[in-house]
């Protein structure tokens, strides 16, 4: 897969534009103190849909739009963000909207999702099983399914990296969930487009470690899922294109916990009064889990969305056994 250039991310970049401009990032003091280094935050809890993946779904669109081959129903499969990336695209240029979520999904994010228009479907015990139930409904539909990774959406994605890596060019080292990897796929694509030389470090779950199993292994391997809280990383299978650009531009992957992810969430709460969703907060984690060799660094981290459930994010601020064991 060719990674966008320069030019292919500064247009897209004026594609996301005409429906929000770009996201701030702040070098948080307190934030800093805890980390014991600068420490700044890339904040894609602020797009209209709470999270980064919007910039890709608008791009993705815009680009069907621009070929003459919009379709007349497009169906997806997610664990939230990106779903609502593609109903608020699907809903601008008019194009119907079916989502797949597994059963047990984030309820509010599943109700933002049916506000921007999207029919939503509950189906499979995780994102992998869901993803190929809507593969299979949009072949029997005739529909477009669009994919959680592609070339297009990567280019919408390296948007906000651009931002990021413009605003503060000073930064040695950038922290990076992965999911399903058009994040960390996105900021490689800028880092290599703008000509810098921060380290990129990868971020996924203890409880969800495909890329990390992956890239050990030098091919895909499917791991098993248990992440309780950071369902945006909750991925059981690798994208094989993606591991394919992460092993050459990977500095080395981190793997963080729950009561990690949970601790950052509390953490970035308390230093920002932000609210992060557990894949929001992994960065920050992955930073502090490695706080000892960052001394004297610029760290980059990423807020990268906020849509956690009230009631999830009310037992982590106040936890009980019973919150990330349920």
């Amino acid at each position: 897969m060719q990674l966008p250039s320069l030019s292919d991310i500064e247009a897209a970049a004026q594609v996301v534009y005409r429906e929000f401009q770009a996201t701030p990032q702040y070098r948080w003091g307190l934030l800093s103190q805890r980390l014991g280094t600068d420490c700044w935050i890339k904040h894609e809890n602020h797009t209209p849909v709470g999270a980064f993946k919007i910039r890709g779904g608008l791009v993705y669109f815009n680009a069907l739009r621009a070929q003459g081959t919009l379709p007349r129903e497009v169906i997806s499969a997610t664990r939230g963000n990106h779903g609502q990336s593609v109903a608020w695209a699907a809903r601008a240029h008019g194009v119907a909207c079916t989502i797949v979520v597994p059963i047990g999904n984030s309820v509010e994010k599943n109700a933002a999702m049916r506000a921007l228009g999207a029919h939503l479907i509950e189906w499979g015990d995780d994102f992998q099983a869901s993803r190929e139930y809507a593969l299979a409904l949009a072949h029997q539909r005739g529909a477009l399914m669009v994919p959680s990774f592609d070339a297009t959406l990567i280019c919408g994605v390296s948007t906000y990296w651009w931002e990021f890596f413009r605003a503060v060019p000073n930064l040695d080292v950038v922290y990076v969930p992965i999911g399903l990897g058009s994040g960390a796929c996105a900021a490689i694509a800028a880092k290599l487009a703008l000509g810098r030389r921060m380290r990129i470090v990868g971020v996924v779950s203890a409880h969800a470690t495909t890329y990390a199993d992956s890239l050990a292994a030098g091919r895909v391997v499917a791991s098993p899922v248990a992440t309780v809280i950071a369902d945006g990383m909750a991925v059981r299978l690798a994208e094989a294109s993606a591991l394919a650009i992460m092993a050459r531009h990977i500095d080395h992957v981190v793997q963080v916990s729950d009561d990690a992810v949970a601790q950052a969430m509390r953490d970035l709460f308390h230093d920002t009064h932000n609210v992060a969703e557990g894949a929001g907060a992994a960065s920050f984690a992955a930073a502090m889990q490695e706080r000892a060799g960052l001394v004297g660094q610029v760290v980059g981290t990423t807020l990268c969305g906020g849509n956690v459930d009230s009631a999830v994010f009310a037992g982590v601020l106040a936890p009980r056994p019973s919150t990330l064991s349920a």
